[in-house]
């Protein structure tokens, strides 16, 4: 009897359509990996695999692979989160080492104590003519929001007063975070949403994601508004100067070094509490944004 031959790259694709973890990016993003992982496993000579035939070497064929290319850290740190989700998927989280140094993989290097901050223009802002568009740059850059989380953003539900609270469908890796209203000018912002878009988000009731996603990134390229993840690394600094009462690292302050053991403390516990507000959970992510 003939053996049905299976093909790897639908099989993972219907598996990523049954289980929908994190964010819309998120699922893309894993989508097209591991279709990639599956071509590649092709074409290294492995045919026939179910996804639940996963197995260590495996995934050293593709990491070897993946090195030989010179992809970067970061690169190939995002590529081992797929392909742990998928582990974890079919049961099977202990075939993949917790520690990427374990394949070669070097460890993320962020510091680099070089500000990529970016403020809003307030003149190429103005000729960006959607209104919601502008409103959710403007959220952006006032709550340090991914992409993402400022088009997705429904006032009705992430406004509690003193706080927003962003649903975890709206943030990268599917987790919920609170974001602490703190000024004057960010409750203004919030109240012309409100009124922008009543019980809706940024989204217009006849468009999808997909397709906001598409005039944002059209109209902000046609304001000349460019490298907008900078708006986060702006509210960072601002959070860290308003925390500490000291320009960041990246900003021009005094380095981890130079601190005192008081001063270290303090540094720790305020780049937690930003790591927590840009999404984050581990205070080494905080570098890339503040320097060290």
């Amino acid at each position: 009897m003939q053996t049905k031959r299976i093909h790897l790259a639908h099989e993972l694709s219907l598996l990523c359509q049954r289980n929908k973890d994190g964010s819309f990016s998120t699922q893309a993003a894993r989508k097209r990996i591991l279709y990639q992982a599956a071509m590649q496993l092709k074409a290294l000579g492995v045919y026939n695999l179910s996804p639940q035939g996963l197995k260590p070497r495996h995934i050293e064929k593709l990491v070897g692979l993946w090195l030989a290319e010179g992809l970067s850290a970061g690169t190939l740190k995002n590529r081992m989160s797929h392909l742990r989700w998928w582990a974890e998927k079919i049961g099977k989280p202990a075939i993949i080492h917790r520690d990427n140094t374990a394949y070669g993989i070097d460890r993320r290097k962020y510091v680099t104590n070089i500000s990529k901050a970016r403020e809003l223009d307030a003149e190429k802002l103005a000729k960006v003519n959607d209104t919601r568009i502008r409103c959710s740059l403007e959220l952006q850059a006032a709550f340090g929001l991914r992409r993402e989380e400022c088009l997705k953003f429904s006032p009705s539900v992430a406004d509690k007063g003193d706080s927003i609270v962003l649903k975890a469908s709206w943030t990268k890796g599917g987790k919920a975070r609170t974001i602490p209203v703190r000024t004057a000018k960010q409750r203004a912002l919030l109240d012309r949403v409100h009124q922008l878009v009543g019980k809706g988000s940024m989204i217009p009731p006849d468009k999808q994601y997909v397709e906001q996603l598409h005039r944002y990134e059209g109209m902000t390229k046609a304001a000349g508004l460019s490298k907008m993840h900078g708006l986060r690394h702006a509210y960072a600094q601002a959070r860290y100067l308003e925390l500490t009462g000291r320009a960041a690292p990246a900003c021009g302050g005094r380095v981890s070094r130079a601190l005192t053991v008081e001063e270290k403390q303090q540094d720790n516990e305020v780049r937690l509490i930003i790591s927590k507000e840009l999404g984050h959970e581990r205070e080494s992510v905080t570098a890339v944004y503040l320097g060290r």
